[in-house]
């Protein structure tokens, strides 16, 4: 619902810059890529789409990186102060919450988190705007005002026509952003464990200790390999200085966990560049907040699966406590679902479009993983493929989620086993 009306909304005269009114795919392709946070576009943000068609997508960036659920919530406690059981379940199942307690208070949590940290970048973003770019006092809020919703959500959309490649080397815009990036990508449990046991790492639960050390860990990671490999190409890092090149490495690596905005041009890296690319994306960051991928958690999980067959153990410990066997085969078959959609997608592009693989499944992840980098062919594509990859882009904002919480959710047992029988495996 949100994304049809986000459409009807863009398709009014109102919201186009020129003459006339959006198409129906541009249309449905922008509000889709909004309200899941993706930030892949078919036409140029700031060119395209009037003020008010601007104002349109920064409200659905907001109402997606929320949460339908949790926005619903939001609405019932402001309205009629109460919320229907039905309702709490549904908002503790993406909230990740474990019980029914408190999701009142769950609730308010996350919009004061939320709106505390896009207050805090829009403060930083607004005055180098207004003192560093000589902006005018409106025209750094409005700008300072979107990119602050854009990156906390993790959405990528921005106000310029080249993204923010003209910020490249200002480290007052780049890590303002990266760090609303970051802090979206934790979720919101572990934002709200950290603010208030952040003292006590004794008593974080393994969720946060997978997610922190999983961002750490792929953050520098991708750092590393990205800069590396760009250091010398001249069409991305090679221009730039020593200092530039780290800030933009490290703001690249970011834009991987979700997020989307890009300071180089993407479509003039290395292969292996993307192909590195499409690793972190397809893994994204944290559960229950504004990242998408099948979640840092989940390939934590495999990976340490991985590990314990190796040693031969017989059960997975993960900081000094023991893995739910249940959540071995939730892990494994959110990946496997993932795959299979990564893979149709590729598939049924490169038959629309005859494109390259590496270009095409560079774009097919990136719309699974809602993270919005693409390599330049988003807007020349068919309408065809623009629907797959809004397909993509639903499923990869949805899907997982909905996939989680249906399994955790669901407990059939069965009165009976049947005999054990292992095939050869590798």
């Amino acid at each position: 619902m949100a994304v049809l009306g986000g459409t009807a909304l863009l398709m009014l005269p109102i919201s186009k810059a020129g003459p006339g009114g959006a198409s129906f795919v541009e249309a449905l392709f922008t509000a889709t890529s909004a309200v899941c946070v993706t930030g892949l576009t078919v036409v140029d943000t700031v060119t395209y789409w009037s003020p008010f068609g601007q104002v349109v997508i920064m409200l659905l960036i907001q109402l997606g990186g929320l949460g339908i659920m949790i926005f619903a919530s939001l609405i019932g406690l402001v309205l009629a102060r109460k919320i229907s059981v039905r309702s709490r379940l549904n908002t503790a199942a993406e909230a990740k919450a474990t019980g029914l307690a408190d999701v009142r208070g769950l609730v308010r949590g996350i919009v004061k988190i939320t709106f505390t940290i896009e207050l805090a970048i829009f403060l930083l973003l607004g005055l180098r705007f207004l003192f560093g770019y000589g902006y005018s006092l409106g025209e750094a809020a409005w700008h300072a005002g979107f990119l602050a919703v854009s990156s906390f959500n993790n959405a990528g959309f921005a106000l310029y026509s080249d993204n923010l490649m003209g910020f490249v080397a200002d480290p007052w815009i780049c890590l303002p952003i990266s760090a609303a990036i970051i802090l979206g990508g934790l979720g919101f449990p572990v934002i709200m464990q950290l603010r208030k046991e952040f003292r006590r790492p004794l008593h974080w639960t393994m969720n946060t200790k997978l997610v922190l050390w999983g961002t750490v860990v792929l953050l520098v990671a991708g750092t590393a390999y990205l800069t590396l490999i760009e250091w010398d190409n001249p069409e991305t890092l090679g221009g730039l200085d020593p200092a530039a090149r780290l800030l933009a490495g490290f703001f690249q690596s970011v834009q991987t966990r979700t997020a989307g905005f890009n300071s180089i041009d993407i479509g003039a890296m290395h292969d292996a560049s993307w192909l590195g690319m499409d690793v972190l994306m397809f893994i994204g960051a944290g559960p229950a907040g504004t990242a998408g991928g099948i979640k840092v958690t989940t390939f934590a999980v495999l990976f340490f699966i991985m590990m314990t067959e190796l040693r031969g153990e017989a059960s997975v410990n993960i900081f000094g406590k023991r893995l739910s066997r249940a959540v071995h085969r939730q892990a494994i078959t959110v990946v496997l679902i993932a795959v299979a959609a990564v893979v149709t997608g590729t598939a049924v592009l490169l038959l629309m479009t005859g494109l390259d693989l590496d270009r095409v499944l560079f774009e097919a992840v990136s719309a699974f993983g809602t993270v919005g980098l693409s390599t330049g062919i988003t807007a020349d594509l068919p309408d065809a493929a623009k629907v797959v990859l809004v397909l993509l882009m639903f499923l990869g904002r949805i899907g997982p989620l909905t996939l989680g919480s249906a399994i955790a959710l669901r407990d059939r047992r069965l009165l009976y086993e049947l005999p054990k029988e292992r095939p050869a495996i590798g």
